[in-house]
């Protein structure tokens, strides 16, 4: 049966989505003040984008590639696993590095610990050759992965963010990235630890590491998490986490004059502008539908409860609803039946929906009430 798409907005919705706002907004600003060439703010729970900038245009991750090398780790290794380090780990030299060398024996957990509170470069190479196999095999790994988790403007030449034309991403990707990555609790506890001593199995020796975001040290109320990242191309980048309220934000910022104060600035306006506003009532009539061989010739499409989305109210005026029902519904109707669905849109983007329900029910006309209209 056809479906009916429609976008509508109106007087009436936008006063009553003024009127439901839960808190008044000390600052009806303007969307966060970035340098960062590209950056993203989206609710780790729900995923809503709350602000984008160039979110989905190609950049170099630099050392935030590591979020994805953690996820292999975790996901097709066992971090118990004690780890022999071969020629090509005890190569790297670049940037930060745990000094592995040739023959070493540490268990994977230990480097899954330096590639993501210090950004060992040098570990994640021993990661892979693990967890891989081969260093290639874990780079396939890499870009298979990505293309699961939909980061379809990502493609991985490495396994820990040197400049290569083929090493790219967006701060979109990392996004989704971040969020799925939290959503493992070991690389939760690492990308919210300050310090940590990193322990060889073979020869026995410790080294003491330091957390590379400076938020975790006090920056800002909440912080817990998640990566830093830093390189000639890429430029300064960050991808920060904070919880407040028990809401919990990802800002994403990639080639920052200053990114700590950037994703500042972003989770200032997610937790202090953003609000949560009721945007339909439970049982409130959003549309009409036409019932075929009813006794009444159209049921109410009312929500089958509240909806609630986190939005800038100075947004209000942009939201739009998108009707997704059939053109006409067959009688008999059961109240509560569900008829369609009811989707609210900002700039392309969705930000909530609800399940639309029949208000009344509707019995079928009867056989000789059917002929009696047919002929008469």
């Amino acid at each position: 049966m056809a479906q009916r798409n429609i976008f509508k907005t109106g007087a009436a919705l936008i006063l009553a989505l003024a009127f439901f706002v839960t808190a008044p907004c000390s600052a009806l600003a303007a969307t966060p003040r970035v340098t960062s060439s590209a950056a993203i703010l989206v609710d780790a729970g729900t995923g809503q984008v709350y602000f984008g900038k160039n979110e989905r245009v190609r950049s170099e991750p630099a050392s935030l590639t590591k979020i994805m090398t953690a996820v292999l780790a975790l996901e097709n290794g066992n971090l118990s696993d004690v780890v022999t380090v071969g020629g090509r780990a005890a190569a790297v030299e670049d940037g930060s590095i745990i000094e592995l060398r040739k023959g070493d024996k540490i268990v994977l957990g230990e480097l899954l610990k330096a590639a993501l509170i210090c950004s060992a470069n040098d570990s994640t190479v021993a990661i892979a050759e693990h967890v891989g196999g081969n260093y290639n095999q874990f780079i396939t790994m890499m870009n298979t992965k990505a293309a699961v988790l939909g980061m379809f403007g990502t493609r991985y030449a490495n396994t820990n963010g040197f400049h290569d034309p083929n090493h790219y991403t967006t701060a979109y990707d990392l996004a989704v990235l971040t969020r799925y990555a939290l959503g493992h609790p070991k690389f939760n506890e690492l990308v919210q630890t300050r310090e940590a001593t990193v322990n060889w199995t073979e020869p026995a020796k410790t080294m003491d590491v330091g957390n590379t975001n400076r938020l975790l040290r006090g920056g800002y109320e909440g912080v817990d998490g998640v990566k830093t990242g830093t390189t000639a191309a890429a430029g300064n980048c960050l991808i920060a986490s904070a919880t407040q309220d028990g809401r919990r934000l990802i800002a994403v910022a990639l080639n920052a004059n200053d990114r700590y104060r950037d994703c500042i600035n972003m989770f200032d306006y997610g937790f202090k502008v953003v609000k949560l506003v009721t945007v339909i009532m439970a049982g409130q009539n959003a549309a009409s539908l036409a019932v075929d061989g009813g006794v009444n010739a159209e049921v109410g499409a009312v929500a089958e409860k509240n909806l609630e989305v986190c939005l800038d109210p100075a947004d209000i005026n942009g939201l739009r609803q998108q009707l997704e029902l059939p053109e006409q519904v067959t009688a008999p109707v059961e109240a509560g039946q569900k008829l369609g669905e009811l989707a609210y849109v900002l700039r392309d983007r969705e930000v909530g929906r609800v399940n639309l329900v029949a208000g009344a029910s509707v019995p079928k006309k009867s056989w000789a009430r059917q002929f009696l209209d047919r002929f008469f």
